[in-house]
C-alpha cells in the first residue's frame, strides 16, 4: 500500500483518505472508513458433522432457512 502525504489530500475528499489519483466511490469511501470486522471468537468444527451443524445453525441465524427446515436437514446430519 502506498501512503500519499497530507500535501496530497484534495478538497471536497470524504473523511481523511488521500488523494492517490483515482476515482473512489463513495462505497470505497465508507468501507475505508469502518474498521474491519473481526474473525468470530467461535472455534473451528473438526468433524464433517460438527461443520454442517455449525453451518446449519448460521444459516438459520441469518433467516436464510425455517425451523422447519432446519430440524429436517439437522436430522439428515444426524443420521
Amino acid at each position: 500500500m502506498r501512503l500519499a502525504p497530507a500535501q496530497l489530500q484534495r478538497q471536497g475528499m470524504t473523511g481523511n483518505v488521500p488523494y492517490y489519483g483515482g476515482r473512489l466511490t463513495p462505497w470505497h469511501i465508507n468501507a475505508l472508513s469502518r474498521p474491519a470486522p473481526s474473525a468470530s471468537q467461535v472455534p473451528p468444527p473438526r468433524t464433517k458433522q460438527d461443520r454442517a451443524r455449525f453451518a446449519l445453525q448460521q444459516l438459520l441465524d441469518a433467516g436464510i432457512l425455517t425451523p422447519e427446515e432446519h430440524a429436517e436437514y439437522r436430522s439428515r446430519v444426524d443420521s
